[in-house]
């Protein structure tokens, strides 16, 4: 990796699916959900160091994996041109990535 740290750009479709983990998880657990929806946001904002654990998708082509929780994998892609992070969605790990 070329970049000393990275810009990080949440597209809306990523906030629709940590707003809908959210929803779906606060009606068992309103604390819960709101615990999660901060933990998996914060993971996305330490990838601004090259240094954080990421890893190059085998599921989605050209894309990247931050395993946020054991239960959620956030995609985004990585463009060492300008050294920005594009996150693209949060799926949970029994879900398949949406075309």
């Amino acid at each position: 990796m070329s970049c000393k740290s990275w810009r990080v750009v949440r597209r809306p479709e990523y906030h629709e699916d940590l707003d809908a983990i959210e929803v779906w998880i606060a009606r068992d657990n309103r604390a819960a959900a709101v615990d999660l929806w901060l933990l998996i946001d914060e993971q996305v904002d330490r990838l601004i160091d090259p240094n954080f654990p990421r890893r190059i998708s085998g599921r989605v082509a050209g894309a990247h994996e931050l395993v946020a929780h054991e239960n959620y994998i956030v995609y985004f892609d990585q463009d060492e041109g300008d050294c920005t992070l594009m996150v693209r969605a949060v799926v949970h790990v029994a879900r398949q990535f949406p075309a």
